[in-house]
């Protein structure tokens, strides 16, 4: 049976991954803040008690995210998805920035998620898929930006996809194929009912993708559907 992790689990896109990888036979790791609270999450896990898991993960404390790592030690993790992530402000003029919101953002996004990847290494290398996916957005490309809008997401998506390059250029040689993701305008909390996508069609997609990712796709950009982005 193989094995999924996956951040940020009680909503949005991490809890499609959760539904869809749980219905498909995986063994689950579900993580989120507040599992007693997550109760679609919790629905899910109980109706595959021998599969999928809850734990609880805040991922800007370090003793949140070691805790689960030692706790599953002795776990492969075929897929790693580091989903977590924030927000942040919506607008931004410049002269009247929030830094503390900007702070916030940065821990989750960037410091959170990176570290949710180094606490998980042996458990992915010693996997057979040995894949890793941080959930980005084509937001965080430098080339592409047109907008002054949502700068703390923006900067946290951009320097992000520069600890995915670090990181698999780090675990190129243990075979990880450690990628940064784009799941496109998506039908969430965070995107808003006028998005592109339902979250069943994203994550369908960037499953259908992770399934195709060789050792030439680490340290890429990819949105949703395979297509490289520029950074």
């Amino acid at each position: 049976m193989p094995t999924v992790l996956i951040t940020g689990a009680n909503r949005g896109l991490g809890l499609e991954f959760a539904r869809q990888y749980g219905a498909d036979g995986w063994r689950v790791h579900a993580c989120c803040r507040n599992p007693e609270e997550a109760s679609e999450l919790g629905t899910i896990a109980a109706a595959r008690p021998d599969a999928v898991s809850v734990h609880r993960m805040e991922v800007t404390e370090a003793a949140s995210v070691s805790t689960v790592a030692q706790n599953l030690s002795d776990q492969p993790i075929d897929i790693l998805i580091s989903n977590a992530g924030i927000l942040g402000g919506r607008g931004w003029k410049l002269g009247q920035t929030d830094y503390g919101n900007w702070e916030e953002t940065l821990m989750v996004n960037v410091l959170g998620a990176t570290h949710v990847l180094e606490s998980f290494v042996d458990h992915v290398t010693s996997s057979d898929l040995k894949k890793m996916a941080t959930i980005s957005s084509k937001l965080g490309s430098i080339e592409l930006a047109r907008a002054t809008s949502n700068l703390a997401y923006r900067t946290s998506k951009a320097a992000v996809n520069m600890a995915v390059k670090c990181v698999a250029d780090a675990l190129a040689d243990r075979g990880v194929v450690c990628v940064a993701v784009s799941p496109g305008w998506v039908q969430t909390d965070m995107g808003g009912a006028n998005a592109d996508l339902a979250p069943e069609e994203s994550v369908g997609n960037m499953r259908t993708l992770f399934e195709t990712l060789t050792p030439g796709h680490t340290g890429q950009f990819l949105n949703h559907d395979g297509t490289e982005l520029p950074w």
